[in-house]
């Protein structure tokens, strides 16, 4: 079992917070003493508070920077999609 504690500010991480759960990326925006803000990637980002000690199932890996270039990319081209999408439903 690992914590948010490990993470540092700046970096893409992959990581599980729960067992069996969804490998999830993580972006670590900013460091207080106790917490870090955090940016979740989903269907949608989820900017979210964390305390240091909350736990997270594991850390797969931090990303390069041209592994998240390469994610980036991708997501990027999946979020223009969905807006995409919702705008042909209005």
């Amino acid at each position: 079992m690992y914590s948010y504690a490990l993470l540092e500010p700046g970096c893409y991480y992959l990581a599980q917070e729960i067992e069996n759960g969804p490998v999830v990326t993580i972006k670590v925006n900013v460091e207080s003493d106790h917490c870090l803000y955090v940016t979740k990637y989903a269907d949608v980002p989820i900017l979210e508070w964390k305390k240091k000690n909350d736990s997270l199932f594991d850390i797969i890996e931090c990303l390069t920077d041209e592994k998240v270039k390469e994610w980036e990319s991708v997501y990027n081209a999946s979020q223009d999609a969905y807006y995409e999408e919702e705008e042909d439903d209005e």
